[in-house]
């Protein structure tokens, strides 16, 4: 067996352990790796998440409206239970007079916009033969034949992309069904969350283990009572609009006034966006009624009014109900409306409203009692020992069970005697 050669350096044998290069690798990289593999995990875990609620839409969907509607209607039921109503009378009582306003809504909503089409119609005519007009005897001084090949040209478009037309029209008409069918299911939900919502989160609860199963209740009754403040908020913030922009519309006389009030205080249960998109109907409607000025008048109005939302009823109405910081709902609704479209934007501020009044119970309260937490109060959407701004307690009941109280009561006692 020949010898190394002095110029050769001996290989370890596979039976020699290899040193731990741990210690070589700076502690900055480990950490780095560390975080960074952890953090994809995580990552991996939402967009797990995410894709399953999304392929589980058509159920998912439907059941958060009934949640909200729930938490709209709830405290109502509460009230007719408190004065010896069945709680299946009082859900079937509640939950017919709510269908039939905002049936009665949409329905009048529906006729008068029917009965004012042909106005609309008339005065549409009248709008255009104004443009025409001024197309020709304005500042650019288009010719006639001019303007008749571009209305060809779009004639031609439409001929041409007939059937993309068509393709779009079955599309929408089975998206019609689904809305169908998605508020059979939510009405359906809502039905049994009304009637029987503390059966079923106490039956979600058994699930928990029984070491933080209180803990875990009074989350979740804390987030229900942020959903309810969100909702009370909302309408609100709702009604306001509806009466300002009415109020605005009224005064410049632009007609359908009290169908696009409507239009405006449903709309403005999407924060932000169903408030411009119902007042650009109004901007729309004031365009072909009253002219440029008119339209320049009412879009003023629906801009004053959603600055007056953004910067005086949002932070007072809702931000103190959600506890929750502009740039957040801001965020939150431009991510679900990327996510998954208007529903997204519909669900994105309750769902960081119920998230942000759990998460704080779970961090800051110990022992809780769920019998001193009553979910349909807004004032239960946070927790009593959680410190406020100033780094103190906030005032209310304490977080202790009653117990606990009691057993506190004896021992003072006791020391007293």
């Amino acid at each position: 067996m020949s010898q190394p050669g002095r110029g050769q350096r001996e290989q370890p044998s596979l039976s020699e352990p290899v040193a731990d290069v741990t210690g070589f690798i700076p502690r900055g990289l480990r950490v780095s790796a560390a975080l960074s593999w952890r953090f994809i995990v995580v990552i991996a875990a939402l967009y797990a998440v995410v894709w399953l609620l999304g392929y589980l839409a058509s159920v998912v969907v439907p059941v958060s409206i009934a949640l909200l509607l729930s938490a709209l209607l709830a405290p109502a039921v509460s009230r007719l239970v408190q004065i010896r109503f069945p709680r299946g009378l009082a859900t079937a009582i509640v939950l017919v007079a709510g269908l039939a306003v905002l049936g009665g809504l949409l329905t009048f909503v529906i006729t008068q916009f029917s009965s004012g089409l042909p106005e609309l119609q008339q005065q549409l005519t009248t709008s255009l033969n104004q443009i025409k007009d001024w197309l020709i005897n304005g500042p650019l001084h288009l010719r006639q034949e001019q303007i008749q090949d571009f209305i060809n040209q779009a004639i031609g478009f439409l001929q041409n992309n007939q059937a993309s037309i068509t393709t779009t029209a079955l599309t929408t008409a089975g998206t019609v069904g689904e809305i169908l069918t998605g508020f059979v299911l939510t009405l359906f939900v809502t039905i049994f969350f009304l009637a029987g919502g503390d059966g079923i989160w106490s039956f979600l609860v058994r699930g928990v283990p029984h070491r933080v199963r209180s803990r875990v209740d009074v989350a979740g009754r804390r987030g229900f009572a942020s959903l309810v403040s969100y909702i009370r908020a909302t309408a609100a913030v709702a009604v306001v609009d509806a009466v300002g922009i009415g109020i605005g519309l009224w005064i410049v006389g632009v007609p359908l006034v009290i169908p696009l009030a409507t239009l405006v205080f449903l709309g403005a249960f999407i924060p932000i966006i169903g408030a411009l998109i119902t007042g650009g109907v109004a901007v729309l409607i004031a365009l072909v009624s009253k002219g440029i000025i008119g339209a320049v008048i009412v879009l003023a109005i629906v801009i004053g009014v959603m600055q007056l939302e953004s910067h005086v009823l949002q932070p007072l109405l809702l931000g103190r109900a959600v506890r929750l910081h502009p740039l957040a709902v801001v965020l939150a609704i431009a991510t679900g409306l990327v996510a998954a479209g208007i529903a997204g934007a519909l669900l994105a501020v309750p769902l960081l409203a119920v998230l942000n009044s759990g998460i704080r119970s779970l961090l800051h309260e110990h022992d809780p009692d769920p019998a001193t937490v009553d979910a349909l109060h807004s004032k239960a959407a946070y927790p009593n020992d959680a410190p406020d701004s100033d780094g103190g307690k906030k005032p209310g009941k304490s977080s202790k069970s009653s117990k606990d109280k009691k057993d506190e009561d004896a021992g003072s006692g006791e020391d007293e005697k």
